[in-house]
């Protein structure tokens, strides 16, 4: 039986985790089921490796304070940095949200979510900058999006932004533990985000609240299954 409260579903908590010799937190359900991923991509020549697991609900509200007030850049789905300026205020929030989730509402918060490259198949020192054209064909990692499409769900893997849906972008890095994120994702809820952003404000609080229903069934419920 998974325990829930709105802490370990937004992300202000992390009591829940287990913190691996790499440094990263995953949910401790999680934590055999990707080592075992890890070893059977292993055995067809893959290096799995982690760029980002769990982030605290401070975690992303600093990235999206930096987003917000030009801090830090946003980019469209070519890669293309954005003109923020140009845009309407809810056209900003569409902006970021397309690859950064809500504080409070990112699956990162519950540390079922990993970000993950293919150590194998480029230098020591390569950064992964976690883009769309290193997943694709000729792409460093086109190899590793194939086998996780291939074999990630025979280790209750999937890949919830596998396909763009009209929220957040194709993400073809990112993967979720199923057995938990589903449940995790079930328990939380408008009313509970609500309360949580308006315990903690971050960067245009007010408007994200005008908003939040939409922006809920459009950037956190909206998934592949």
């Amino acid at each position: 039986m998974t325990a829930f409260n709105s802490e370990m579903l937004t992300g202000l908590t992390d009591k829940h985790l287990f913190k691996r010799d790499d440094g990263f937190m995953l949910h401790q359900q999680a934590l055999q089921p990707f080592n075992r991923l890890q070893q059977a991509a292993a055995g067809d020549g893959i290096d799995i490796k982690i760029v980002s697991a769990f982030r605290s609900y401070q975690r992303q509200a600093s990235i999206w304070q930096a987003k917000l007030s030009g801090a830090r850049p946003v980019y469209n789905p070519l890669g293309q940095q954005v003109n923020m300026d140009s845009l309407s205020p809810m056209a900003r929030l569409d902006a970021i949200l397309l690859y950064s989730a809500l504080p409070g509402g990112s699956r990162h918060h519950w540390g079922t979510e990993l970000d993950v490259y293919d150590a194998a198949a480029v230098g020591a020192d390569y950064q992964p900058r976690l883009e769309p054209a290193e997943y694709l064909t000729g792409g460093p990692f086109y190899k590793l999006q194939q086998w996780l499409i291939q074999h990630a769900a025979d280790y209750n893997f999937f890949l919830p932004y596998q396909t763009y849906n009209g929220g957040v972008a194709h993400e073809p890095w990112h993967i979720s533990y199923k057995p938990i994120s589903s449940l995790f994702l079930a328990k939380l809820t408008p009313d509970i985000l609500r309360e949580t952003l308006i315990k903690h404000p971050i960067a245009e609080q007010e408007l994200v609240l005008q908003h939040l229903p939409r922006i809920f069934s459009k950037y956190v419920s909206n998934i592949c299954q």
